[in-house]
C-alpha cells in the first residue's frame, strides 16, 4: 500500500511544542507593551504623575487579565500534549489554528483596554476567548477519535480535560453576559475565574475545575 504526503506529514509532537512555546511568549510580551510610561509633558508634580498612573488601570488589569488568559491556554495545550502518542497533519492544523487565535490575544486585550467600557469590546475579546477553548476541545477529541492519545492514558484523564475545558467555557460565557450589567462586573469575574484555575485553591467546589 502506497503511503500519502498526508500519512507521513506533521507527526513530530516536539515541533508544535516549540512553536506554541514561541507563539505564547511574543503574545505574552506584545500585550505589556499597551502599558505605555505617561507623557511627561502634563505632569509636573506627584500628584500629576499618580493621577496618570491611576489613568493606566483599564490597561494593567487587561494586561493582567489576559497573561492568565494565556498562561491557562498555555498549560491546557501542554498538558494535553504531554498526552499524546503521536501527532498527525489534521492534529497540527487544529494546533495551528489556535495559535492564530492565541496570536490574536493582543489585538482583543489592546481593544478592550481602549474602550473597556464597551459591550462590544468585552464581547469580542470574550469570542477569542470561546474560539481558543473550542479548538482546545477539538483538539482532544479528534486525538482521542484518532487514536493519537497514549494507552495506557486513564479514563480520568479524559475526563479532567474535558471538564476543565466545559465549565471554565461555562463560566467565561456568563462572565461575558454580566456586561449587561457592567464590563467592569464581566472584567472582575473573568479575573476571578483565571485566578481560580491559575492558583488552583483547595477549595472542595472549584478544586474539580
Amino acid at each position: 500500500m502506497t503511503l500519502s504526503y498526508s500519512d507521513i506529514a506533521a507527526r513530530g509532537l516536539e515541533r508544535i511544542g516549540a512553536l506554541s512555546d514561541g507563539v505564547f511568549a511574543i503574545a505574552m510580551t506584545l500585550i505589556v507593551l499597551e502599558i505605555r510610561i505617561p507623557d511627561p509633558g502634563p505632569v509636573h508634580s506627584e500628584g500629576e504623575l499618580l493621577t496618570a498612573l491611576l489613568s493606566l488601570a483599564p490597561r494593567i488589569v487587561t494586561y493582567a487579565l489576559s497573561f492568565l488568559t494565556l498562561g491557562i491556554f498555555w498549560s491546557g495545550q501542554q498538558t494535553q500534549l504531554n498526552h499524546f502518542a503521536r501527532g498527525n497533519r489534521d492534529l497540527a492544523w487544529i494546533h495551528l489554528a489556535f495559535l492564530a487565535l492565541v496570536a490574536l490575544m493582543p489585538f482583543s486585550t489592546s481593544l478592550l483596554a481602549e474602550f473597556i467600557t464597551f459591550r462590544l469590546a468585552l464581547v469580542l475579546y470574550w469570542a477569542n476567548i470561546f474560539l481558543l477553548g473550542v479548538l482546545i476541545y477539538a483538539s482532544w477529541a479528534y486525538a482521542r477519535r484518532a487514536g493519537l492519545v497514549k494507552d495506557d492514558t486513564p479514563a480520568d484523564v479524559d475526563r479532567a480535560i474535558k471538564r476543565r475545558i466545559l465549565i471554565a467555557q461555562a463560566l467565561y460565557g456568563f462572565g461575558a453576559a454580566l456586561c449587561l450589567v457592567s464590563t467592569y462586573w464581566s472584567i472582575a469575574f473573568i479575573v476571578l475565574v483565571q485566578l481560580n484555575f491559575a492558583i488552583g485553591p483547595r477549595i472542595r467546589f472549584l478544586s474539580g475545575v
